[in-house]
């Protein structure tokens, strides 16, 4: 079975944030190097859902969160039914707390 990547409208947000963000501070083609990067980063759990690793700061909720890491960003996602949902891009150089803020959906 084909396992799919589908990204909340809070992941694309935070994409779209991160772009503006480094396209202010730095320039448009690093601001696209990057998101691209979590992009491709992300597209390895097609072929490895569980590669990530067990996010312990939601080990208490209704699904197993996990992640990856690229670059300063943490690619927070699940993974059931074939279906890898990416819930957000969290900027590792914020306080952890603010991970707690995460919707189940």
């Amino acid at each position: 079975m084909e396992i799919k990547i589908l990204w909340s409208d809070s992941a694309l947000a935070d994409l779209e944030e991160i772009f503006d963000y480094h396209k202010a501070k730095a320039s448009p083609g690093i601001a696209r190097n990057l998101v691209k990067s979590i992009i491709q980063k992300a597209q390895i759990l097609e072929s490895n859902p569980l590669l990530g690793v067990k996010e312990p700061l939601l080990s208490a909720r209704a699904f197993e969160y996990r992640y990856l890491v690229e670059k300063n960003y943490k690619i927070i996602y699940r993974f059931n039914d074939n279906l890898i949902k990416v819930n957000t891009i969290f900027d590792c150089r914020q306080s952890p707390n603010k991970l707690e803020s995460l919707k189940d959906k």
